[in-house]
């Protein structure tokens, strides 16, 4: 979430499961790797940017039914837009307000984005400074 102009960051997935629909930079953690320490080496892997000395706020965790399938969304603030270095897993980006997200949404996104609760953290976190 870029602070100045209130907007997010997407990006256009490029692989062959959900090529073609919007979501957010991320994947999976590496055995014996911790969380945040996954989603810091993702962005950077996905996007070329260093995020490590940003502060992570968790928004939601989602559990699959029968328990085999964890998926954590975080928000991480910048002060300002920058062009993401791609690397072959999307194939695009946009800045966009979060009403005015793109579509067809990663059917993951697009579950989490159902939520009000979701929707309403992130309206909140908009407003701390």
């Amino acid at each position: 979430y870029c602070t100045t102009t209130q907007r997010y960051l997407f990006l256009l997935r490029n692989t062959k499961k959900y090529a073609g629909t919007w979501g957010l930079g991320g994947g999976g953690i590496e055995p014996g790797e911790h969380l945040i320490t996954s989603l810091y080496r993702e962005l950077s892997e996905e996007l070329g940017y260093d995020f490590s000395s940003t502060k992570v706020i968790p928004i939601e965790k989602f559990t699959s039914e029968n328990g085999a399938f964890e998926y954590h969304t975080y928000v991480i603030k910048v002060d300002a837009e920058f062009v993401p270095e791609l690397n072959g897993e999307h194939r695009g980006y946009c800045w966009v307000p979060l009403d005015d997200y793109p579509k067809p949404l990663h059917p993951g996104v697009w579950r989490t984005f159902k939520f009000s609760s979701v929707i309403d953290k992130l309206r909140t976190i908009e407003q701390l400074p």
